[in-house]
């Protein structure tokens, strides 16, 4: 979910063709879990699924919208969340408590043969097992995947300051948070969308979301920001504080510009300190111990995994192995040399 603040952070549309030669730091888990959203059956929604009843429509994403980005010339690399912070615990409980009254709405719906869709979206989950077959299948594909310590979009945002991606991809704002440089929204949901409850069809674009330009429009700096973000609501403190949206969060912050100030300006309902879910922000837990590297796809890996383990249609995977072959051969790489440079 994330902190809510699209209404008040300055971005702009790019085509997919303005990342060509850049590395680009996916939020694993967000990503997946919007496969599992959108990929389903417009009317019952039930998702993908193989032979043995296991959900696959991660996997068709996976496999379908990452070989996109390496054919317009993107370098992705998934980063998979590690153990979530204390502070996520009751967010974690309120998810899975929402999913189960999603779950119970999507079964009446479909017995009264009404559209399902809205509410079978809402019940994704992502299981370790399925985890562990999206890192497999990456892995067949030569894309990198990293292991974050904690959050995700936390270890992306290192890898973006150090310079070893240029952006994070998420549709949550929290990297922003986090001190992500930048940040782009949209990357895997990109092309011609459904407006939710209406027969409305828009075009989806990247979207890019510069952390200075943030700054500048919104005049404060990282630490207000992030103070401006708990008041809202983050994953760590979930609803925000009572009578705060954006833009009364803003006035307040631009008021009482301290922490200590602003604290005496709200009722904290939370668990959690202030202050110690702002610490989390600015120093997450990370790891500087990774690697990098594309490697070339293995066909007999992928075609074994998606055809043999998971009962998807071999002439499709093969069209879409030669795509991703071809991707990383040629198109808009300069080299093979080129394509594989750290």
């Amino acid at each position: 979910m994330g902190v809510q603040i699209s209404g008040i952070v300055p971005s702009k549309e790019i085509e997919l063709v303005t990342l060509s030669g850049k590395k680009i730091a996916i939020d694993a888990f967000n990503t997946c879990y919007q496969f599992l959203a959108i990929i389903r059956d417009r009317m019952t929604g039930e998702p993908l699924r193989d032979s043995k009843g296991r959900v696959t429509s991660h996997l068709s994403g996976l496999l379908y919208r990452t070989t996109n980005l390496i054919e317009a010339g993107i370098k992705p690399v998934y980063v998979f969340d590690g153990k979530p912070p204390k502070f996520k615990k009751k967010t974690i409980q309120e998810r899975e408590a929402a999913k189960e009254e999603a779950t119970k709405k999507w079964k009446e719906a479909v017995e009264k043969g009404e559209r399902a869709i809205t509410y079978a979206q809402a019940t994704a989950r992502f299981t370790d097992e399925m985890i562990e077959d999206s890192k497999r299948l990456l892995e067949f594909m030569g894309v990198p995947w990293l292991q974050a310590p904690s959050e995700g979009e936390a270890q992306c945002t290192l890898m973006v300051k150090k310079g070893d991606a240029y952006a994070v991809a998420s549709q949550d704002f929290d990297a922003l948070l986090f001190g992500s440089p930048i940040l782009v929204r949209n990357l895997s949901i990109t092309g011609r969308r459904k407006l939710p409850k209406k027969e409305v069809y828009i075009d989806v674009k990247p979207e890019l979301i510069e952390l200075e330009s943030v700054f500048q429009t919104l005049a404060v700096d990282q630490k207000q920001f992030i103070l401006l973000g708990i008041l809202i609501g983050t994953d760590y403190n979930s609803g925000g504080v009572k009578g705060f949206g954006p833009k009364r969060a803003l006035d307040l912050i631009k008021e009482e510009q301290t922490l200590k100030k602003i604290q005496k300006k709200i009722k904290w309902e939370f668990e959690y300190s202030m202050e110690d879910i702002c610490n989390f922000f600015l120093e997450p837990p990370v790891t500087e111990k990774y690697q990098l590297e594309w490697n070339q796809p293995n066909t007999e890996k992928i075609l074994e995994f998606m055809v043999g383990e998971h009962d998807f249609s071999r002439e499709r995977i093969e069209k879409v192995i030669e795509k991703l072959q071809t991707a990383f051969t040629s198109g808009r790489q300069a080299s093979l040399k080129g394509w594989f440079e750290k």
